[in-house]
């Protein structure tokens, strides 16, 4: 048994898992409001065909224009080729311009539009009927206006017909291409095709005249501006002149005089500072040679530069080399006192002082040749000094002298720039070819293309699934009761002991419709038995009346559940209850306690519900004595209880006499109550108690200490899941003895289209043959 419960836990908490994908209870679903959503669908589909009835067909005609710059390109100079980026900006410019208002005035003026009544006030489709219709109860809230002139109705009226031209105009860009598509929606299909040739034709005329107007106010400008560019061209060149003159800047080689005798000065101070150097350099080296005597001077002499003429030195030189061998020779031979020797030596010293004096004759000119090169140093320093400080002067004239030649170039180009430019409007005014061309002609319409019939009917249909599909949608999410024993075990965690069946009053109203209420007229139980109905006291004994009945085999199921429950006891005391009032308790309670009476049970029904007391309308009659009366000690209980000889049946009524009793709990939990039950217990097997309703009454939870098993009767359908599990949650005392839940007053005829493939009430009409006598109708 655990093992069996465990297994019915964990598939009931993966069935709640997996809720959200569960296409059976999605298909069951469906199923149960099938007629509602075919019938959203009918209601969708007839107005569907009532918008189209009403509606006034109009046909579109279409033509095709392309944008091509090669139609121009022999005329034109040739362009840098255009990126895709530029050339989506040019085809959507073109398809803006095709949808401006000056276009569609231009059509309007052509064809005469303003005077077409059949396209200025078409027939009206029902939307447009309505809107028209609110803005006429509009204007009427609104001040009047003066009347207007013939004029501006003219022009309203044509202002209205550019307005509607459109509305009705679409232009589109056909893919990737150059090519533009345009459709014109018309009430007749001979004036749709004529506004499309006529808007083609537009379009590309005012491709023309605007390139004409273009390139004539550019023309015209150009011109403007050549003049005066020629004229302030013609004063900049004047004004270089005159500079020129004034400030003495004229020059053979297009430079200042100045700069080029400052270039020629620094060359000759350059060739001078070489001279100088170099007298400087052989005066200072004949100096020290003469600075060191007649004695050196014979050694020394050597050191005179290659560019000096010295051949007298070098021969002098040769004769003192000369006569001094000689003197070695001789003093060598004879000794130094040898008077050739004395000679020898007074010739080289008369030679020595020859080449000394030679040596300062040298000097002395080289020391005039280093003052004449230092003094042209000097003066040439000094030219370039002066020439220098009148040269900055000119460098600040020629400054401002090539300002004024760079603005004289600079107009003289932009001159010539505007000058080609003006040859190339000029040219262009009178090309005769646009950049668009028409590839396809509008063609005449053989069809409306609005209302879509096929199209709107679909819609329709889908509008209606959705609409259907919705309501029934929110239908199911207001379901909030309990409609299959599958939702009792899991939602409740109760055992579900089978249904009740709604059994109608014969000759009762038919179903209602699908999507209304669907309950069956309930039956409302009188307060006094007196005036029981017949249909009331029929209702009691339909487990009798019909014991091969699937209302009778669930009354069945309830005794056996009450017996396992509470199996040990030699009188089992079964507390019948409900959530709410009007949910059929009493009609269980009766029925249970007179098909324990047929099952030859010593059986007692106590009425326990003072507010109701349907119980007490089995007897048909009005006791004299009951419940209450024997708890207050005013009858003793073998006097109270009644007889039902047909059903075998005790009953103890809740009482007669006195209708009004407000403490009625107090004395279901008093002593007496319990001594009474005792006595009871000992001379019958089964005490059957209708209890009062849970949520309005505290009887039940009163007499709970003397009940063995309750019977949760739940309404199909009504009573709310959340009421039932709060009571079971917060009334442990009666949750914890509830021997199972019945469902009652279930459409039988219904409730297979709330189970799942599969379940058992899918397969409620393959019992049949063991109900042969289920009551349609008491």
């Amino acid at each position: 048994m655990d093992h069996i419960n465990l297994r019915s836990t964990f598939q009931t908490s993966s069935r709640d898992a997996d809720a959200f994908i569960d296409l059976d209870r999605l298909f069951s679903a469906i199923m149960r409001r099938t007629r509602l959503i075919i019938l959203c669908v009918v209601a969708a589909v007839i107005l569907a065909g009532l918008f189209l009835f009403m509606t006034p067909p109009t046909y579109t005609a279409a033509t095709q224009i392309l944008i091509d710059d090669n139609l121009s390109r022999y005329a034109e100079q040739e362009e840098n080729p255009q990126t895709a980026q530029q050339i989506d900006n040019r085809i959507a410019s073109a398809v803006e311009i095709m949808k401006s208002k000056a276009l569609a005035l231009r059509v309007v003026d052509q064809m005469k539009l303003a005077d077409n009544e059949q396209f200025v006030d078409p027939p009206q489709s029902p939307i447009g009927l309505v809107k028209s219709s609110v803005k006429s109860i509009i204007g009427l809230l609104k001040p009047a206006k003066p009347p207007a002139s013939a004029q501006d109705e003219a022009n309203g009226r044509r202002e209205k017909a550019a307005a509607m031209l459109q509305r009705v105009l679409s232009a589109d860009r056909e893919g990737r291409s150059s090519v533009i598509n345009l459709s014109v929606q018309a009430p007749e299909p001979l004036l749709a095709a004529q506004i499309a040739k006529a808007y083609a034709d537009a379009y590309v005329s005012e491709q023309l005249n605007a390139n004409f107007e273009a390139t004539e106010r550019a023309s015209n400008w150009l011109q403007q501006r050549m003049a005066d560019l020629n004229k302030r061209s013609q004063e900049a060149a004047m004004a270089v002149e005159q500079y020129k003159i004034k400030n003495n800047l004229i020059s053979p080689r297009g430079e200042l005089l100045s700069s080029q005798q400052l270039a020629d000065l620094t060359s000759q101070l350059i060739v001078a500072q070489a001279d100088s150097a170099t007298a400087a350099a052989r005066y200072h080296q004949y100096k020290a040679i003469v600075d060191q005597g007649p004695e050196a001077a014979v050694n020394n002499a050597v050191v005179s530069s290659k560019e000096t003429d010295n051949s007298v030195i070098q021969e002098l030189r040769r004769r003192y080399q000369a006569a001094n061998e000689r003197e070695r020779s001789i003093i060598d031979q004879y000794g130094p006192d040898h008077p050739q020797a004395k000679l020898l030596e007074t010739q080289k010293a008369d030679i020595a002082q020859q080449i000394y004096r030679e040596l300062q004759q040298m000097t002395a000119g080289f020391k005039n040749e280093f003052d004449v090169a230092n003094s042209r140093e000097t003066s040439l320093r000094n030219s370039i000094d002066t020439l220098a400080g009148r040269n900055s002067e000119a460098n600040v004239s020629l400054i401002q002298l090539r300002e004024l030649e760079q603005r004289a170039d600079s107009l003289k180009q932009l001159y010539q720039s505007y000058l080609n430019r003006f040859e190339q409007a000029s040219q262009q005014q009178s090309f005769p070819i646009a950049k668009a061309r028409v590839i396809s002609s509008a063609g005449i319409p053989s069809a409306p293309s609005n209302p879509k019939k096929t199209l709107t009917m679909a819609l329709a249909v889908v509008l209606g699934l959705f609409a259907g599909g919705g309501i029934a949608a929110v239908l199911e999410l207001q379901e909030r009761g309990f409609r299959l024993g599958q939702d009792v075990r899991s939602r409740l965690g109760q055992r579900f002991l089978g249904y009740l069946p709604l059994i109608k009053r014969a000759g009762a109203a038919p179903k209602k419709a699908e999507g209304e209420e669907n309950t069956l007229p309930q039956v409302s139980l009188p307060v006094d038995p007196s005036v029981t109905d017949e249909f009331t006291r029929k209702l009691m004994r339909v487990a009798a009346d019909y014991p091969r009945s699937g209302f009778a085999e669930t009354l069945r199921n309830a005794k056996l559940a009450c017996d396992q429950a509470t199996p040990n006891r030699a009188c089992r005391v079964i507390g019948v209850v409900s959530a709410l009032p009007s949910e059929g308790k009493s009609v269980v309670a009766a029925n249970l306690a007179i098909l324990l009476s047929a099952m030859n049970k010593r059986t007692l029904l106590i009425d326990a519900d003072s507010y109701n007391r349907a119980s007490s309308g089995v007897l048909g009659t009005e006791p004299p004595n009951g419940l209450m009366e024997v708890l207050r000690g005013e009858a003793p209980w073998t006097s109270a209880i009644t007889l039902d000889a047909a059903a075998k049946l005790a009953i103890l009524p809740i009482a007669s006499r006195n209708k009004a009793m407000p403490h009625t709990s107090d004395l279901l939990a008093s002593p007496d109550m319990g001594r009474l039950m005792e006595t009871v217990n000992g001379r019958f097997d089964y005490v059957v108690v209708d209890l009062a309703p849970l949520v309005p009454a505290i009887d039940a939870k009163a007499f709970a200490p003397h009940v063995d098993s309750y019977l949760m009767v739940v309404e199909w359908g009504e009573t709310p899941v959340k009421l039932v599990q709060n009571l079971l949650e917060t009334e442990i005392t009666i949750s914890s003895k509830v021997a199972g839940v019945i469902l009652n007053k279930t459409d039988m005829d219904e409730l297979p289209k709330f189970a799942e493939a599969g379940a058992p009430e899918r397969f409620r009409m393959s019992g049949t043959p063991y109900r042969a006598d289920e009551p349609a109708a008491l």
